[in-house]
């Protein structure tokens, strides 16, 4: 079963809504009791990186999550917000990430490369999926998603980049390491490629 992890943050309707068309059972969890019969969970997220990640912990679900991501007994992606907060740190906080998978969440206000775009990040964007991403199965040649951010995942291990975007130069907009996976966009709001990462996601 699908989980949707409810601390406060995200639009888990959209993500409810998507399943339900696809007739995918899924649910919202607000406390450690409901994750227990999880076999795929969805960490949303929006707004600041420190707010995201003293919700979350102040829910009571951090800790049973974080046990049993590590265990390996389900598979998670992250979105947004949701992402970021599975990288080491972020330069747009001060509290320790999930470190699910190394790296740090960097400011595009801070690379030269992009600093004099318009902030955020915000719209459609092409998206390059790696080769033999279960994740982006079917998606391999048009991939588009709806972005909206002003910091980005750098994996410190590029082998865990599994699509990359350009926005003034190319960063890494999805991540994936065994059954842990990191999405930058909506896929909750990104029309068919966003339904089919999804369904995709619930094969895995």
């Amino acid at each position: 079963m699908i989980h949707i992890i409810d601390y406060g943050l995200g639009n888990l309707q959209a993500f409810l809504n998507v399943y339900k068309r696809l007739d995918i059972p899924a649910v919202r969890a607000k406390n450690a009791d409901e994750l227990k019969d999880a076999t795929h969970l969805i960490l949303p997220g929006v707004g600041a990186f420190d707010t995201a990640m003293d919700l979350f912990s102040e829910s009571g679900m951090r800790g049973p999550v974080d046990e049993m991501v590590r265990s390996g007994n389900v598979a998670v992606i992250g979105v947004c917000v949701g992402m970021q907060m599975m990288a080491e740190k972020s330069e747009e906080g001060v509290r320790d990430g999930l470190g699910w998978i190394k790296g740090t969440v960097r400011s595009f206000r801070n690379n030269e490369q992009s600093a004099s775009l318009p902030m955020p990040h915000m719209g459609w964007n092409d998206v390059t999926p790696m080769a033999g991403s279960p994740l982006f199965k079917g998606m391999e040649d048009d991939a588009r998603f709806y972005f909206l951010h002003s910091f980005y995942f750098h994996c410190a291990d590029k082998a865990d980049c599994i699509a990359h975007a350009d926005y003034g130069f190319k960063f890494d907009c999805s991540v994936g390491n065994g059954r842990v996976f990191g999405a930058q966009f909506h896929p909750e709001k990104s029309h068919h490629w966003g339904q089919q990462l999804l369904k995709n996601f619930a094969e895995i």
